[in-house]
This record gives structure tokens, C-alpha cells and sequence, in this order.
């Protein structure tokens, strides 16, 4: 399979200004740009291709193509997977120095047949791995669940969402236009904890018009990424049995 990592930003960004780079995803952990860590984890699981699109930089590993940021999120995304070839393509973060390539494996191996395919990690599991880390959670009938910061795509399938897609982002900014096209009976049943996961996939499918799966993922390092040097303390700790 071959992967796009997304590594565009602003260095405008706080944590990009605070180090003077083009991306938040090029600044120095533990001496290494941010991005390099994705990178190092998708070769070691055997990706095939890597289509790397932010800023241009020296990287090690390399990956083998690199695309000038766009402009935002949808822009790199469509420019990456044009890239990519076709068939199912990994989607990847550049600002997550906690992937492991284990995580990127199980993935690969686990994931269903779908235009996209979501991972989400129990609460849980993140606790289990790094007690006390802030996390945005979703509360869900199956659980609580954070989202992931890989996907994996069906290029040519997904072609078909990406109208809807830039639809939503357009009103991410008028609350009221936004939850008429989700569903505003959806919504409350996600703010009173009573959607299900079969719900959420159900909706996602009828709005984008091509299948969508969540898929509950057992490694937290798949769900947390870096915004702060704050989060980088994390990077120190183990499993919550010294691990």
C-alpha cells in the first residue's frame, strides 16, 4: 500500500513560530523534525510509496515524492492521493512522533473494505498508555473513543465524498447550516451519548454517498498527536506497567 502524509501548516502556528520552521510538523523532537518519526514508522511497516506534502525539507528517512503545500487540508489531500496511484491508499499525519510502526501493521492488517475506514481508540487505551494525557473524546453507546490520525482511503471511491466533504468544511463556521445537513436528530443523540457506531457509519455512508467504517483500534499511539511542547513529555512515558 502506498501513504500520503500530511504535513502542511502554517509558521504561523505557535509551535511552528516558537522554533522558526514553515510547519508545525517540521519542528525538532528529540533532535529529528516532527514528521521524520511518521515517516521512519511507515517505512519500517512496509508502505510502499510515501507522497509527502508540506514544505519542502531534507527528511530521513526520504519519502519518495514531495508535493508543495496546497493551502489546507482538502487541497493537500486531493494533491497527495493524485500521487499516491490507485487502489487503497494510507493517510497519515506528519505532527504524531508517538506512531509506532506495530500500530501502522495493525491497521493495515485489520482494516475493512470501505471508501474510508476511520480508526477510533477506546479512552482506555490511551489512559492505560499515558494516564492523565488530554484528549478530545467522543462519548458513544459502544464507549468513549478519540479519532485517529491515520485513515485509510479507497482513492477512487473516495473521489465521489471529497464534494461533500468540502461542503461541510465551507460551514464549519455557521453551526445552524451545518447541523441541518448532518442531521440535527444525529447530533443530539451524539451530544446525549446514545449514538451508536452502526449509527454514525450509517450516516456517514447516506451524507458522503460511499461506504464508511470506524474501526475501534487497540493501539493508542494511532489517536494522539503533538500541539504543543508540552505534549512532547509524553514521549517519555512508558505503558502504565513500566513498560
Amino acid at each position: 500500500m502506498n501513504a500520503v502524509v500530511l504535513a502542511g501548516g502554517s509558521p504561523a502556528d505557535p509551535l511552528a513560530a516558537r522554533f522558526g520552521v514553515a510547519s508545525k510538523t517540521l519542528v525538532p523532537v528529540h533532535g529529528r523534525p516532527m514528521v521524520e518519526y511518521t515517516l521512519e514508522s511507515l517505512r519500517a511497516a512496509g508502505v510502499e510509496k510515501i507522497v509527502y506534502v508540506g514544505p519542502p525539507a531534507e527528511l530521513n528517512p526520504a519519502p519518495d515524492l514531495i508535493v508543495p503545500d496546497k493551502g489546507s487540508l482538502i487541497a493537500n489531500l486531493e494533491a497527495g492521493l493524485a500521487e499516491a496511484g490507485s487502489g487503497r491508499v494510507l493517510v497519515a499525519s506528519g505532527d504524531n512522533p508517538f506512531i509506532t510502526p506495530e500500530a501502522v501493521l495493525w491497521l493495515l492488517e485489520n482494516a475493512p473494505d470501505a471508501a474510508l475506514v476511520y480508526p477510533i481508540i477506546p479512552k482506555e487505551a490511551v489512559e492505560k498508555r499515558w494516564p492523565g494525557m488530554r484528549r478530545t473524546y467522543a462519548k458513544l453507546r459502544d464507549g468513549v473513543f478519540t479519532g485517529g490520525n491515520l485513515i485509510i482511503l479507497d482513492r477512487d471511491l473516495f473521489a465521489r465524498a471529497l464534494p461533500m466533504a468540502r461542503k461541510i468544511i465551507d460551514l464549519r463556521k455557521k453551526p445552524l447550516a451545518l447541523a441541518r445537513l448532518i442531521g440535527v436528530g444525529v447530533l443530539v443523540k451524539l451530544l446525549l451519548g446514545r449514538l451508536t457506531i452502526a449509527e454514525l457509519e450509517a450516516r456517514a455512508e447516506k451524507l458522503f454517498g460511499v461506504p464508511m467504517k470506524a474501526l475501534i483500534t487497540p493501539y493508542p499511539e494511532v489517536g494522539v498527536d503533538a500541539d504543543s511542547e508540552e505534549d512532547f513529555k509524553w514521549l517519555e512515558v512508558g505503558d502504565a506497567d513500566g513498560s
